[in-house]
């Protein structure tokens, strides 16, 4: 099977659709989501769409390419995008723990809103517990949709160990606010007054006493003081994530799963196709990213390394393509074929024998020789006896591309297999190919080429074997 066998996912169709609402570029770590959810905003913004990209990336890539000095919780306008055909371009980058704040102020009256805010066990939940970085991506999704200010929104998925993380985190710290553990500790501050205080003796302080010695008197009382100000609240965390799912579920939403063409990442990719089926979420189709080509994939890796060692050899022929040839028509049974380093010393130490040079040769004194053109009779040097067949620099040069070459084509080899796996496991997904580019992407030139590549198929030309 062939990397061509895949059908080919158009991106500009799936931007330029007004019922697409929601982009979700997902995928393992590292194989450029944040550069590819970025990319997408400027195309679909270029092509008249008022566009938002939500990213959660700390290292703050997107900011620096589109030219922005920073980005917060807040869309910023990017300048210079779509200008003169209606499309407008902001960015965000996901403040977890404003988020979280805007969510409890949106929940709570001001009283208990503070009180939430100045909890220590809320500053460590809403700072980094795990599960809060997805989950409240997820929140301000909701938030963004709600507004109906944007009629594209992209979302680039937080960086995590397994790109599952995005769609588990959000349900687990949902059932964990929501949870058992939860209510127990709330229990005390429900009933109140002297009956709580027995409550709490009778059937919770062996808990709670067990649970104070392992996380400290001091966490459990923060613990018991933020369910007690979260009471109203929890029963919301669940819901707004099971609003959020179904969001993500909707005809509107296009998840794309982002991968390079490498066997790990192409591994998860393979997994997340087969995930985001389970639980019946659109997949639009896969970005593979990094994809490597070649102006000359006629000239296999075999045959440039057979052609840069005859360079090596004999340092002949000089063209490399000739050498190419040579590599494929030299014969070793010819005692005549130039490209044999013996056979070529043979015919040129057959031209200098003195028994088949002028008649004056006889009369030569030992160690001397004679020069046929002028009969001159001339000392001989013996580092020019042998004569030197060493390559040139050009050659070598040469040579040296011919190997690079053949390590290129050893690459594409390598990616196109192991895309070939993915495609007998899920021949149906569309798949968008963006070709390798030779630098960093870091500015809005850098993001436009990248779009392009998107939209544009690699030409791959069919290999045997």
């Amino acid at each position: 099977m062939s990397m061509d066998v895949a059908p080919r996912l158009d991106i500009d169709v799936l931007l330029d659709d007004p019922q697409t609402r929601i982009v979700v570029c997902c995928g393992s770590g590292g194989v450029g989501k944040t550069t590819t959810a970025a990319a997408l905003g400027v195309r679909a913004a270029e092509r008249g769409r008022k566009v938002v990209v939500l990213t959660i990336d700390p290292a703050r890539r997107l900011a620096q390419s589109m030219g922005i000095d920073a980005l917060d919780n807040i869309p910023r306008r990017v300048d210079g995008i779509g200008d003169g055909n209606g499309g407008e371009l902001h960015a965000m980058m996901l403040d977890m723990k404003r988020t979280f704040d805007e969510f409890v102020e949106a929940h709570a009256d001001p009283e208990r809103a503070r009180a939430i805010l100045a909890n220590p066990f809320y500053q460590s939940l809403s700072a980094g517990f795990a599960g809060t970085q997805e989950y409240m991506a997820m929140e301000k999704l909701g938030q963004l949709r709600a507004r109906d200010e944007w009629d594209l929104i992209i979302v680039d998925t937080p960086p995590s160990r397994s790109a599952l993380d995005f769609l588990d985190a959000p349900k687990r710290l949902g059932s964990f606010l929501d949870g058992k553990f939860i209510k127990v500790l709330m229990a005390p501050a429900k009933v109140g007054g002297k009956a709580g205080m027995k409550f709490l003796n009778v059937g919770v302080s062996m808990m709670t006493g067990t649970v104070s010695k392992v996380l400290g008197g001091q966490l459990m009382r923060d613990v018991q003081t933020f369910a007690a100000a979260m009471d109203t609240m929890f029963g919301g965390f669940r819901t707004r994530a099971e609003a959020t799912y179904r969001l993500l579920q909707a005809p509107g939403t296009a998840f794309l799963v982002v991968a390079a063409p490498e066997r790990d990442a192409l591994r998860e990719a393979a997994y997340f196709v087969e995930r985001l089926a389970a639980d019946r979420m659109p997949l639009a189709g896969l970005v593979l990213n990094r994809v490597h080509g070649s102006g000359a994939e006629q000239l296999s890796a075999e045959r440039a390394l057979a052609a840069a060692e005859i360079l090596t050899l004999t340092g002949d022929p000089a063209d490399p393509a000739d050498a190419a040839d040579a590599a494929d028509a030299a014969d070793p049974a010819d005692p005549d074929d130039a490209a044999d380093p013996d056979d070529a010393l043979a015919n040129v130490a057959e031209g200098s024998d003195p028994a088949k040079n002028d008649a004056g040769a006889e009369n030569l004194a030992d160690g001397g020789f004679v020069d046929p053109p002028s009969g001159n009779a001339q000392a001989r040097n013996p580092s020019a006896a042998v004569p030197d067949v060493s390559p040139t620099s050009a050659e070598r040069l040469a040579a040296g591309l011919l190997r690079l070459h053949a390590e290129r084509m050893q690459v594409l080899g390598r990616e196109q297999r192991t895309h070939d796996r993915f495609t007998a496991l899920h021949p149906e997904v569309p798949v968008a190919q963006v070709a390798a580019l030779p630098g960093d992407v870091h500015d809005l030139a850098g993001l436009r080429a990248i779009g392009d590549r998107l939209a544009v198929p690699v030409e791959r030309t069919k290999r045997a074997g």
